[in-house]
Parts: C-alpha cells; sequence; structure tokens
C-alpha cells in the first residue's frame, strides 16, 4: 500500500535531508574503534560458550530437562550466530578491525545457504533496490504477495499455508533464492546451467546436514534421536524467528514499495528517503536488539549497513528526531504489532486487492520560495 504519512520533499529539501543523515554517519564513523571491537567480540564467545552448552545438554537428552535446557541454549547459539554475528559481519561492518575470523568476504555462517550467495541477493540486490519491485527478490520472495501492487494469481489464495512452510524452511529459501528455479522450471535455463549454479549450493547444504543431524547425532551414542531431535528443533526455531525478524523489517503497514521509476537518476539523498520509507523499526529492551541482530533498528540498519549494528541504538533518536523535521514518516513499533500487521498482509493479499495510488517521494519540477526558507530554517 502506498502510505500518507510521509510528505514528498521538494528536491531542497531532499537534500538537506541526505546532508544531516551523512553528517550523522560521519559522526558515528569517527567514534568506532575499540568499543565495537570488544563487543563483537563478547557476541563470537557468547555463541561458542551457548553452543557448546546447548550440544553439551543434547548429550544427556534423555533426561527430558537437559533435553529442553539444551535445545533452547543451542536454538539461542544459532539465533545470536545468524542474526548479531553473521549478517552483520557479512555487510563489512568489522571488516576495519583486520581480524580474518571477521571478515566480511569470506565469513561463512552456520545455515544451508552459503555466504557468497547471500552477499549478492542481500547485501547486493536487497539494500541497493530495497522494496524496488521488479528489483527487490525479497519483496515475497517469489512466493508471497504481500502488497497489492504484486500481481494476483490464483497461486496465492495458498499462501498462507505457504508461509508457515517458508518460515519454518526459511534457511533452505535463502540457500535456493539465487538459483532461479522459476527460469529452469521454465526451460529458460539449461541444465548444466543450473548444476554449475547448484554446486556450490549444494556442497553447503551437504555440510551442514552431514554436521547437524549425522556426526553431532552419532557422537551421542544411544542419544542419537535426542540429539537428533534436539537439532531439528534448534534448526526451526532459528528459522522462525529469522523470518519474523526479516519480514518485520520491510512488510509492515506503513512500509511502502516503489516502482522502477525511482531508480532513474536517483542521488545518495533520495536513496536514503527510499531506505527509510520502505523500512519498519521494532520497539524492544536490549534483548530485542541482540537477537535480532539489531535489524530491531532496521531503518538504520538501511542508512548504514556497513556501521556496526550496535551503533543503531544511539543514532536511532538523530535519525527520528531528522525524519521528524523533514515529515517523513518513522515507523516504529513494538514486535507483536508490527509482526501482526505482516500476518494481517499475507492473509489479506491471498486475495485479488487492487493498488493505492503511487505516493511521490519528491516533488517536482519547481520549488518555490517558501519551501527554499523552510529547508534552509531545518537545516540550521
Amino acid at each position: 500500500m502506498t502510505t500518507p504519512l510521509s510528505r514528498a520533499l521538494s528536491p531542497t529539501e531532499l537534500q538537506a535531508f541526505g546532508d544531516e543523515i551523512d553528517a550523522l554517519r560521519a559522526r558515528t564513523v569517527a567514534k568506532i574503534g575499540d568499543e565495537d571491537a570488544r563487543y563483537i567480540r563478547r557476541v563470537v564467545k557468547g555463541v561458542r560458550y551457548l553452543e557448546v552448552a546447548g550440544r553439551a545438554l543434547l548429550f544427556a537428552g534423555m533426561f527430558p530437562p537437559a533435553w529442553i535446557l539444551g535445545t533452547v541454549l543451542l536454538s539461542l547459539a544459532k539465533i545470536l550466530e545468524n542474526m548479531e554475528l553473521a549478517h552483520n559481519v557479512m555487510h563489512g561492518q568489522y571488516d576495519w578491525m583486520n581480524d580474518p575470523t571477521l571478515n566480511g568476504k569470506t565469513y561463512e555462517w552456520d545455515i544451508v545457504g552459503t555466504s557468497d550467495n547471500w552477499r549478492k541477493t542481500h547485501n547486493f540486490s536487497h539494500h541497493t533496490y530495497t522494496n524496488v519491485r521488479g528489483m527487490d527478490d525479497d519483496i515475497g520472495y517469489g512466493l508471497l504477495r504481500i502488497f497489492p501492487e504484486q500481481r494476483w494469481r490464483p497461486f496465492f489464495l495458498a499462501q498462507p499455508v505457504i508461509a508457515v512452510i517458508f518460515a519454518l524452511l526459511f534457511e533452505w529459501g535463502v540457500a535456493i533464492q539465487d538459483l532461479r528455479l522459476g527460469r529452469w522450471f521454465a526451460g529458460k535455463m539449461k541444465p548444466g546451467e543450473m548444476a554449475r549454479a547448484f554446486k556450490p549450493v549444494g556442497k553447503k547444504m551437504r555440510r551442514q546436514i552431514i554436521k547437524d543431524y549425522v556426526i553431532f547425532p552419532l557422537l551421542a551414542g544411544p542419544f542419537f534421536l535426542p540429539v537428533l531431535l534436539g537439532n531439528i528443533v534448534a534448526n526451526l526455531v532459528r528459522n522462525v524467528w529469522t523470518f519474523s525478524i526479516i519480514f518485520c523489517g520491510h512488510f509492515t503497514a506503513d512500509a511502502e514499495t516503489f516502482p522502477k521509476s525511482v531508480l532513474k537518476n536517483e542521488s545518495r539523498a533520495h536513496w536514503y528517503l527510499r531506505q527509510v520509507r520502505g523500512s519498519s523499526n521494532l520497539a524492544g529492551g536490549r534483548l530485542l536488539n541482540l537477537m535480532s541482530g539489531n535489524l530491531s533498528h532496521q531503518i538504520e540498519h538501511h542508512l548504514f549497513p556497513d556501521l556496526p549494528a550496535n551503533r543503531y541504538v544511539e543514532m536511532a533518536p538523530e535519525v527520528k528526531d531528522i525524519c521528524a523535521r523533514y515529515g517523513v514518516h518513522y515507523n516504529n513499533g513494538p514486535f507483536w504489532k508490527q509482526y501482526g500487521q505482516v500476518l494481517w498482509r499475507i492473509l489479506r493479499h491471498a486475495f485479488p486487492s487492487k493498488p493505492a495510488p503511487e505516493a511521490p517521494l519528491v516533488r517536482c519540477p519547481e520549488v518555490d520560495d517558501e519551501d527554499e526558507v523552510l529547508a534552509m530554517s531545518r537545516q540550521g
């Protein structure tokens, strides 16, 4: 849907808006250092300790309390590794540390999808073309109709069920996202091409399956089945949580999508504006920030994807203030409310619906004197 909550900026206002965002970035970059390095190293240790404790308890999984606690700890370890460690490291947020274990170009995460494919589909495509229809494959992931601007097909009637399956198997959806299976099924891709594209994906899938569903259960000996079940549940919990956080980031009631025309001659300031109007934050405390990889601050993440995510908390009030002064809606709400809106979108747009008129980001062609004065006063 197109929201009336943000007004179109004049070209002068847009430039001033972008300048203020750039200034905030510069101030934050100047502060990055030892505090951020200590933070991410604590996260690495947290992932390691939680996983070791969780797997150790699962080895005593014939006893229900041990199995439950072990599964919970392993689930937390996988969520923390996926969200706060891997996702942020792969954005290059800690490349300045020159630590080879935290290098965004080489880090490999603990899911069946390859990091190389994620860097292409997420870091490049999604962050460059955020919520641009026909360019950002994350809009429904080719499976779901989330916005009325997406063309309706009878297939979407099944999407409430498909969404549940997709949430449970989210890491597998991420793994095959870049394979373009639709083109292959339509005969537009040769079998050899698909085989070459699938080779690294298949290798990563095999590695993860063997690790979680063969090696660790076998090491447990007589406790094979409890360990196997614990690993399955931990992966499912991590998948559902990741699905929920990512979908809340761009598919709430006030999040907007955009036509390809917005990309024509798009300036950096224009890109900033699109990131804000296409993203949604989650209001919560430190635990939510940590377990969401600070994607509870999705707006700040999309404005500054390569800055350490632990900085988003301190940047958010300034971003909100800038948006308020320029009449740009800052989409923020508690998790239950934002997620409820996502679920409603999935249910509502399974059925035919008409799009609302597109809301412009910028007023054209000329800016009157009143707008010029208003923009200058905001800069001051």
